[in-house]
């Protein structure tokens, strides 16, 4: 059990480790999104094959943010101008899944392996699953209904991409940096207090990795908070694909995103789409349990 000096340490030393690399990553994926703008977005996937299609709107996931303002008026928008369903939600699932708050926050928790981890997983989940949504023929269930103007803005100057990215960089970090200090003065009291493999046992049947999805469903607001306490409780004995799949599904599957997806998707189609995702992060969660 640790001394209070050493939880005071581990609180300071991983707020500043978390929200300087959270800046400089939101920093660079947002001057990447700068070169891709909604309108390009749809040019990019328009005509492209199936599969194929289904790879490159995922990769560009990565890059955007799943937000009204964009993610679902794109997706729309994709529809109206003739990308196939299935593309549209491999970028759906992508958008969410591989946020830059999520990225960043496991680069500097868990380091390079595990946020590649988190990457290529998310885009197999993205990929495979609007593959299989894109075969079900599923069109009919899309509720056809403008929800917004999709943002275009247009850059002329590498200093206007600079000035964004970091005005960008700067609310996401004022956005989540109370999250951040709950989250780690919790990880810091479950790092010095919590005995070591107390989690072992109670997490080491096959019901953990369903138990912490569902668990990760309300928790979306809170999702840089969940993150540092995750990295403490993997310490204390939380299997890996346990947390992967705890941490995708607060990203992917909350129910802020559900009921803005109602807008624009009937309920069986919606059903249909929060079930594949999360067979698909089910998966992972117990493929890495087997294989870390």
């Amino acid at each position: 059990m640790a001394n209070m000096s050493e939880i005071i340490n581990f609180f300071v030393y991983d707020v500043i480790k978390i929200l300087l690399l959270l800046a400089i990553i939101v920093f660079i994926i947002s001057f990447i999104r700068t070169y891709l703008p909604p309108s390009k977005i749809k040019k990019l996937l328009h005509g492209k094959s199936v599969f194929k299609g289904n790879i490159l709107a995922a990769l560009i996931g990565i890059v955007t943010p799943f937000c009204s303002c964009s993610a679902v008026p794109l997706f729309i928008g994709m529809l109206e101008s003739g990308v196939p369903l299935g593309i549209t939600f491999s970028y759906l699932i992508s958008a969410p899944m591989i946020n830059e708050v999520a990225l960043a926050l496991l680069f500097a928790m868990f380091g390079l392996k595990i946020a590649l981890i988190y990457v290529v997983s998310g885009l197999i989940i993205a990929i495979s699953a609007g593959f299989v949504l894109g075969k079900m023929k599923l069109q009919k269930y899309i509720e056809r209904k403008t929800i917004g103007s999709v943002c275009d803005r247009k850059f002329k100057t590498i200093k206007e991409r600079i000035n964004f990215s970091f005005a960008r960089s700067s609310q996401i970090v004022k956005s989540v940096f109370i999250y951040i200090i709950i989250g780690v003065g919790l990880g810091a009291v479950i790092h010095g207090y919590l005995p070591a493999n107390f989690l072992t046992n109670i997490v080491s049947n096959w019901l953990a990795v369903p138990i912490a999805v569902l668990m990760g469903v309300p928790l979306y607001s809170n999702a840089a908070g969940t993150l540092p306490v995750v990295s403490s409780l993997i310490e204390k004995g939380l299997p890996l694909g346990t947390a992967l799949a705890f941490m995708m599904s607060v990203t992917a599957l909350s129910l802020p995103e559900a009921i803005l997806l109602s807008k624009v998707m009937k309920l069986k189609l919606l059903a249909i789409y929060f079930s594949i995702v999360a067979i698909g992060i089910l998966i992972v969660g117990y493929l890495f349990n087997v294989i870390l």
